[in-house]
């Protein structure tokens, strides 16, 4: 029997989780010499999404054997918008290694899931990562770590916890941060001496079902830790569902065991290993697999609650169906439909007409990706402004309140204040760290949609913003959100230069010369707080006669091109985001002037 340890990997976004993965990857000689070098960086991060991004979406297991130990990793994301995938994930493993950026220090997100963590009473690991940057301050980083395990209410037993140091990127860990060793084994022993082995309890079986896959030839695959009892191929089981009542009779097909980068087929798995089932149907995340006499299902996974939601609907613009293959609402159904099955932060609802659903989120970065990920499969479809969830609170109307950290140069600390208070933020700390400020705040969900890229334009790109949802909190009025009006395009056809050019007083344009526009596209950002509907389509009318002055060169301000999120951020109430596979375009819901003038009244 093999001796077992399941850890899972937590810090703030960007400190580093994957890149350590990939270390302990390199060190329990998975991969071949050869496959080294294909494989790259970040080998876990293997979505087009995440390596584009740099960041984690999906939880990842992978398993390295030291010594004569099989040490089980999951790597999970950072961004707090993706906190329904750490929530399941940490009911597989037995311990946490929590990483954290010698230089940043503790960031709101490491304290989000350090605090899920220690709440179902795992043992942590800290590692003090990057202290081979300038300026770092490990020790100091150290205390931060214990006075925030300290005030999360960790157990005795927690707080004494180990510390190791190094640098992931150079593939070294140390007991000291100031004697670099030349491998990680220091970390490994660590995992191996502090980390509890999973317990073994006799009896009959219960597995948890904490995530699942998909291969195109097996159809779905169950994933959990088996926290009871054996299970072995071919067995006959009850799929307990989420609901407590439920009961399917079905049986195991085949058996799987992480191993390396992929999985192992085997004919029995032992107490405390983490496996994958395959054939058992109509599972959801949550359900447990137990005995086929004598069930006994495990409580499911609670999970946090949406904060925001958007309308998905068809995309019904002049140009649709140019780009994709995907169109009608239902195709979109089938595809939230299949979404909702492993993204459990997700909520879909049918929408104010046949054609559109209310899709419940996270945050908008959440519900970003899976557009994102939507498109690129050849889908088409339009998305309403985003609307944080509002509920009613004994008797008083309430909304999702978030703490926000920004971290910025000090000559601009005064104007990210100004922008925060002006949608309703409130400073709670404000601490300096050489000639940089980390100020923290409380904000409306509301207040943060669009927030972030007025911060970067007003400090040049320095400030870093990270948030995490806090609770709900009353309602704290009407907040200022984009006080621009839209230029509107008139007509249908292609833009010229020459109008462009005329027009560049009126605002800034968000389409170059040569593109197709159609009547009722928002094409650029008016000066003035009013719409403005404008024709970008005439041409020059060319004579054979020639004077003076009209021959004079259009000088065209490159246009401003959005990412989707900031898309989504960007619309007003009356204006959607048409998405296709190829391009974003803005709109208003009403594409005739006299309708819109006619919904005005």
């Amino acid at each position: 029997m093999q001796k077992l340890r399941n850890i899972a990997i937590i810090a703030h976004v960007d400190h580093g989780k994957t890149t350590l993965v990939d270390k302990l990857i390199l060190a329990g000689h998975i991969l071949r010499d050869n496959a080294k070098q294909a494989a790259g960086e970040l080998i876990l991060d293997n979505n087009d999404l995440e390596r584009e991004r740099g960041i984690t979406i999906l939880s990842k297991n992978v398993s390295v054997i030291y010594k004569d130990y099989k040490i089980n990793i999951i790597d999970t994301p950072g961004h707090a918008d993706f906190g329904g995938e750490v929530e399941r994930v940490l009911n597989m493993c037995d311990g946490v290694l929590l990483l954290v950026d010698a230089f940043e220090g503790t960031m709101p997100q490491t304290r989000f899931v350090l605090q899920k963590a220690l709440a179902l009473g795992k043992k942590p690991i800290v590692v003090v990562n990057k202290v081979d940057k300038p300026n770092c301050r490990p020790e100091v980083v150290n205390e931060q770590v214990f006075d925030l395990m300290f005030s999360l209410d960790a157990t005795e037993e927690q707080l004494d916890y180990k510390t190791i140091y190094g640098s992931a990127k150079q593939g070294w860990m140390s007991h000291k941060w100031n004697e670099p060793t030349d491998s990680i084994v220091p970390l490994l022993d660590a995992i191996v001496d502090e980390i509890p082995e999973p317990a073994t309890v006799e009896g009959t079986p219960q597995l948890l079902i904490t995530s699942l896959e998909y291969s195109p030839y097996t159809g779905r695959i169950a994933v959990g830790k088996l926290t009871r009892g054996t299970l072995r191929t071919g067995q006959n089981v009850t799929l307990a569902k989420r609901d407590g009542t439920t009961m399917q009779k079905t049986r195991i097909k085949e058996l799987m065991v992480f191993e390396g980068l992929g999985k192992k087929k085997v004919d029995e798995v032992a107490c405390g290993e983490i496996c994958a089932l395959m054939g058992i149907d109509g599972f959801e995340i949550g359900d447990t697999v137990c005995d086929f006499e004598h069930p006994e299902p495990l409580p499911p996974i609670a999970i946090d609650e949406p904060t925001m939601s958007m309308l998905f609907t068809i995309n019904n613009s002049p140009f649709f169906g140019k780009d994709g293959k995907y169109v009608t609402s239902r195709h979109i159904k089938e595809r939230l439909d299949r979404e909702l099955e492993k993204n459990l932060a997700l909520r879909v609802e049918p929408g104010p007409s046949a054609d559109s659903f209310n899709v419940f989120g996270r945050g908008v970065l959440h519900l970003s990706v899976l557009i994102e990920t939507m498109r690129r499969e050849g889908y088409e479809l339009q998305i309403g402004q985003p609307h944080v969830i509002v509920k009613q609170i004994d008797g008083r109307k309430c909304e999702p309140v978030e703490e926000m950290t920004v971290d910025c140069p000090e000559e601009c600390s005064g104007t990210v204040i100004e922008l925060t208070t002006k949608r309703k933020g409130t400073l709670t700390n404000m601490t300096s760290n050489g000639d940089r400020v980390r100020l923290e705040f409380t904000i409306p969900s509301r207040g943060i949609i669009g927030l972030r890229s007025n911060m970067l334009t007003a400090t040049a790109g320095e400030a870093i913003m990270t948030h995490r949802f806090r609770s709900f909190e009353p309602w704290t009025g009407e907040i200022e959100m984009r006080t621009n009006g839209s230029i509107i395009s008139g007509e249908t056809g292609t833009a010229y230069a020459y109008s462009i050019d005329k027009l560049q007083d009126r605002g800034r344009f968000f389409i170059s010369p040569m593109d197709s526009v159609y009547e009722g596209q928002v094409i650029g950002e008016h000066t003035r707080a009013n719409d403005i509907t404008v024709n970008v389509t005439k041409s020059k009318q060319l004579t054979n006669m020639r004077a003076s002055g009209s021959d004079d060169k259009a000088v065209i301000v490159p246009p401003k091109i959005f990412t989707l999120e900031e898309a989504l951020e960007y619309i007003k109430e009356d204006e959607y985001v048409e998405v296709t596979p190829r391009a974003i375009r803005l709109r208003k819901i009403l594409l005739h002037e006299v309708d819109r003038k006619r919904a005005g009244k």
